[in-house]
């Protein structure tokens, strides 16, 4: 039986290493013939194996299929992070594709949410972010221009946040924001690669710096097969 097991973990990683590590095009695993010729190795080794793989969570079944590769997700708990810190830890590759930088006049809505006055100049910039090329979000940033004077001549590729605090001495240090579910449109589902109506999380924020201040405004979209979100929550404490 300690024999089996072991052939099995043995495969396990054999599959891994060769399908799921650096997965290609194809996300469809071999049939366990296929697998088991491969290997050289029984197809009941194979199966477990097989089992393995999907305990942990890295193939799911697929329907007139073998298995599927699970694409590998980026998990965003209560800690704050950018983009690129979440895709470098992965050791993936980040990136972005610049959509939009402009400047306009803040409206009265806009003016309230970033605590500046109606008719300030904003900078609002448009990025489509990625990890090894692939999209992963799409992310719409309005800051207020007297804060990061001449920003949207910068280079908007890297880590905006890492921007902000090399040149303008401002550190996010704490996100409000709420998570909803959506279906994309033609549009959002063109910037981020995937089908029209695919699911995806909305995640609208505002950014405060060190000093309190509010400082971007953020709309993300983020691809629902690739990002999670956890948190934390505790019992509120009553007066017995």
């Amino acid at each position: 039986m300690a024999r089996t097991a072991n052939k099995a973990q043995m495969v396990r990683t054999l599959i891994e290493a060769r399908f799921i590590a650096v997965p290609g095009p194809a996300t469809v695993l071999p049939s366990e013939r296929r697998l088991a010729e491969e290997f050289g190795v029984a197809r009941m080794t194979v199966r477990a194996a097989l089992k393995l793989l999907e305990a942990d969570g890295l193939i799911r079944s697929a329907p007139g299929a073998s298995y599927m590769v699970v694409p590998p997700q980026v998990s965003k708990g209560p800690t704050l992070s950018s983009f690129t810190e979440d895709a470098q830890k992965r050791g993936w590759r980040p990136g972005s594709r610049v959509i939009e930088r402009t400047a306009f006049d803040a409206d009265a809505r806009l003016a309230a949410t970033l605590g500046i006055k109606p008719g300030d100049a904003v900078y609002q910039i448009g990025r489509v972010r990625t990890a090894d090329d692939t999209p992963l979000s799409y992310e719409r940033v309005c800051l207020p221009a007297a804060f990061v004077p001449g920003l949207i001549d910068e280079d908007l590729t890297g880590s905006l946040h890492q921007l902000l605090a090399d040149r303008y001495d401002i550190r996010i240090t704490r996100h409000e924001r709420t998570i909803t579910a959506v279906n994309v449109d033609a549009e959002q589902a063109e910037l981020l690669g995937v089908k029209e109506g695919t699911a995806a999380l909305c995640v609208p924020h505002i950014g405060y710096d060190q000093n309190g201040r509010r400082v971007e405004q953020v709309h993300a979209l983020y691809r629902g097969d690739r990002y999670e979100f956890s948190s934390v929550t505790y019992l509120r404490e009553t007066n017995p």
